[in-house]
């Protein structure tokens, strides 16, 4: 009943519960890190999450689309090598970055580094896409630079956390390259968005399981290992991405990118309460100057043009 008369509030709070999932995603994976080796830990989570969506994407299921299957038989050498790419690009690198980096990091800065996300795209977007970003977003990436820089003030950076560093960078950078890829991929709409997902989630997959396999073994893994693999595969991933899929169809794209913005607040939120991952004043008001300034750039990207 509450979602047939307010269709867009229950959008929008559907669309918070997701970002609260992919929020507490950071809190498992810092847990599951402790026995697990980063890379086959990513693996077995998109494996798993590929295993779940593969049956609807086939169109095994009563609720499956058989078109999803035709989609995949009408793919051509191009749509197959572009989805591996967006595969390599934004699980075996983006998500493998994030876990390798959380091995090493705080979670709290591994979320700050991979919001600059918004800026990276901006700014590739000149040169590949002949974007050029305006005043107003020049502005917000000057306020997220200040804003990392107040963070990490003063720059004393641990050897022990340099190489998770440089990781999470070449993950952001992975990332703002899957994501403009991702949008042509979706802009031009002759592959379904279940394909594309299940495509690239399968290579992203099988390279972050082999290289997990070849650098750090398989260890041997408790039921509570299981827990947290299965949960974020089947919940935080297959479930949490298809309802916020669902929420697109409701809510615009500046809304949808407001309410993904909240996640740096709820996961250092959420590091405080169970990882005691504390921020200090300085630490705090960067991370909102920092924030602000990606949303700024997002917002005024995602503006109705004439």
């Amino acid at each position: 009943m509450f979602k047939k008369r307010f269709p867009h509030l229950a959008a929008a709070l559907q669309a918070l519960f997701v970002t609260f999932l992919w929020s507490t995603s950071w809190v498992l994976m810092k847990i599951g890190l402790q026995d697990i080796p980063a890379l086959t830990f990513a693996g077995l989570r998109y494996g798993l999450a590929f295993a779940c969506l593969l049956p609807f994407a086939l169109g095994r299921l009563p609720s499956a689309r058989p078109a999803r299957l035709q989609s995949l038989r009408e793919l051509s050498g191009r749509g197959w090598a572009r989805l591996v790419v967006l595969g390599l690009l934004f699980y075996a690198a983006t998500q493998g970055a994030v876990f390798l980096g959380l091995a090493y990091l705080p979670s709290v800065t591994v979320s700050l580094l991979l919001n600059f996300t918004t800026i990276a795209i901006a700014l590739m977007g000149i040169p590949l896409l002949a974007e050029r970003p305006t005043l107003l977003q020049w502005g917000g990436v000057l306020l997220n630079i200040v804003g990392v820089m107040i963070y990490f003030y003063p720059l004393s950076i641990p050897a022990s956390q340099a190489f998770g560093l440089i990781v999470v960078i070449i993950g952001v950078l992975a990332n703002a390259a899957s994501s403009l890829l991702g949008r042509r991929i979706n802009q031009e709409g002759d592959v379904p968005p279940l394909t594309v997902t299940v495509v690239s989630m399968g290579t992203g997959a099988a390279v972050l399981l082999a290289a997990g396999g070849l650098i750090q073994g398989f260890p041997h893994l408790t039921p509570t290992h299981w827990a947290i693999i299965g949960w974020l595969a089947v919940v935080n991933t297959a479930f949490a991405f298809t309802l916020w899929n669902h929420t697109l169809r409701t809510l615009s794209a500046m809304e949808s990118s407001i309410i993904n913005s909240t996640m740096l607040v709820q996961i250092a939120v959420l590091a405080w309460l169970f990882l005691g991952e504390r921020l200090t004043w300085r630490e705090i008001i960067g991370m909102a100057l920092a924030g602000l300034g990606a949303l700024i750039v997002q917002l005024r990207r995602w503006q109705p043009q004439p």
